[in-house]
């Protein structure tokens, strides 16, 4: 039984366009918490690629794994090896690489502990890891943004796992069209440790965003 679904094959052309502005924004962000580097880069949840040459500009060589066939089929546009496979049961052998990119997959697969295992596992001794994501505590089914620009958590952050709909999600939006796993903060943290992952740094990317919409985690094996 694989913990991945391809959520995004219907709309993988509408999520490439919808995603183009803010994935350069983030991939400025993603740079600086790889730091310059070297070897092999998995980017685990690759989607349409949008990452790939972020991590090649950091000097390492990036390879895409997805579970979505139609989002392998754009990012093969942007280049590097891709391979199409479930990110909890990876076909690569330990230690393979020397760098893990994890970046907006914690929210769409049903277990993200078990990739973050699958990361670990696949990643070299001393190897690094980023995970660049949504923020749980400010971002997700339980968080209401006003229009005066505030933001109200409501207490159903409680309720981890799947959440098809909330009142407040505009209806040609991501999460309207593919649902969302809340992982709260602690679970998210948790699963880091129990992978067997060093946590060296955690961010709130994205100065511009007066509430922290994302997430980020520096580790290593």
């Amino acid at each position: 039984m694989t913990a991945t679904k391809a959520r995004y094959d219907t709309i993988a052309e509408w999520y490439d366009q919808h995603n183009e502005t803010a994935a350069q924004l983030n991939a400025v962000e993603l740079t600086a918490l790889l730091g310059p580097g070297e070897g092999l880069c998995l980017d685990l949840g690759c989607g349409t690629g949008q990452y790939l040459a972020a991590i090649r500009e950091t000097g390492r060589v990036p390879i895409g794994l997805d579970y979505s066939a139609a989002q392998l089929r754009l990012a093969a546009r942007r280049g590097s090896r891709l391979v199409r496979a479930d990110a909890a049961a990876q076909p690569w052998a330990d230690a393979t690489f020397g760098t893990v990119v994890i970046m907006w997959v914690s929210t769409d697969v049903d277990d993200f502990a078990a990739i973050l295992r699958e990361a670990a596992r696949v990643l070299r001794p001393g190897g690094l890891l980023v995970f660049y994501g949504v923020h749980p505590c400010f971002n997700g089914p339980c968080v209401e943004p006003r229009p005066d620009g505030s933001t109200v958590v409501h207490p159903t952050y409680r309720q981890a796992g799947w959440h098809r709909q909330a009142p407040w999600w505009k209806p040609d939006g991501i999460r309207s069209k593919t649902g969302v796993r809340h992982v709260p903060l602690a679970d998210l943290i948790n699963g880091f440790l129990e992978a067997g992952l060093t946590i060296t740094r955690v961010a709130e990317p994205r100065p511009d965003q007066a509430v922290p919409f994302t997430f980020a985690v520096r580790a290593q094996r």
